[in-house]
């Protein structure tokens, strides 16, 4: 542990790392600047790689277990299809977008000021619409399974309550990008240079450890685009019956990573209180 030296009357502290500025609520000059447009596309690009993988491995895996019980994938294949996706997508992007492909990912680091308003909206859209195509792509190719077998559509099991779906998201989606978020802080990244190459691992597996847990439960979403995308695609009733689950329940697990993290964690509710106290005498 690195501990504060004291000397020769100079001070030496390991502890010489400041946080960046927050990201401006509108920054109407980033509308200008052809990086954010870049960006928007890679965020498109790799929702829709995404789902294209991950939907396609669902529909594989229930066309192969209809015919043989034991056949396809299983759940486990599926949960590793969705974290592998998202640890090579967030490695590929990282560095361009920001690897966000998820809406939630991005509400929750807009809430914690590290993407501006308007930078958040157009992930969103990007997400949604790559989201769109990436089933779209899957249903060109395998209409009759696509059809037959679902979709890949998000839906409340039978035996489960809305509450406990609604709670499913929540908390699989806090549990993600409350990883996002202790992955990618910077003051980690000053300390541990290693730490940003490493970072898409832990995304990934928590994506692969929330998607067992809840698989059973609501099909796992928290994704609104994922789920947004093949709802629109299946375009059946069993698809939009419960879908706010998957906007609602993300977007609140989302909030709470955010400021657990950003008030907790990296106590900004202190720093603020103290400055507060500092500015008043």
């Amino acid at each position: 542990m690195a501990k504060d030296v004291e000397g020769g009357g100079n001070e030496y502290s390991a502890r010489d790392y400041h946080d960046p500025p927050p990201a401006p609520l509108i920054d109407p000059e980033e509308l200008g600047k052809w990086s954010l447009y870049r960006a928007v596309i890679a965020e498109f690009i790799a929702t829709l790689l995404f789902l294209y993988v991950t939907v396609l491995t669902v529909i594989g895996y229930k066309s192969q277990s209809a015919a043989d019980e034991c056949g396809g994938v299983g759940i486990l294949g599926i949960a590793w299809a969705f974290g592998g996706m998202i640890f090579i997508l967030v490695y590929c992007t990282a560095g361009i977008s920001g690897g966000h492909i998820n809406p939630a990912v991005t509400f929750g680091l807009f809430l914690a000021r590290k993407v501006s308003l308007v930078r958040a909206v157009l992930y969103i859209v990007a997400q949604c619409l790559g989201a769109i195509c990436g089933c779209g792509l899957v249903k060109a190719f395998q209409k009759a399974y696509y059809v037959r077998y679902g979709g890949g559509a998000n839906s409340l099991a039978d035996g489960y309550s809305t509450g406990t779906g609604l709670a499913a998201e929540i908390i699989g989606t806090f549990v993600l990008v409350y990883t996002v978020f202790s992955a990618t802080d910077p003051k980690r990244s000053a300390r541990d240079s290693h730490v940003p190459v490493l970072a898409p691992l832990p995304i990934g597996f928590a994506v692969f450890m929330v998607h067992l847990a809840t698989i059973p439960i609501t099909g796992t979403g928290i994704n609104p685009a994922r789920s947004f995308g093949a709802a629109v695609i299946y375009g059946k009733d069993v698809a939009w019956d419960d879908h706010w689950i998957f906007w609602v329940g993300p977007l609140i697990g989302a909030a709470i990573a955010a400021i657990y993290h950003q008030y907790v964690l990296r106590a900004g509710a202190v720093k603020a209180l103290g400055s507060f106290r500092s500015s008043s005498y």
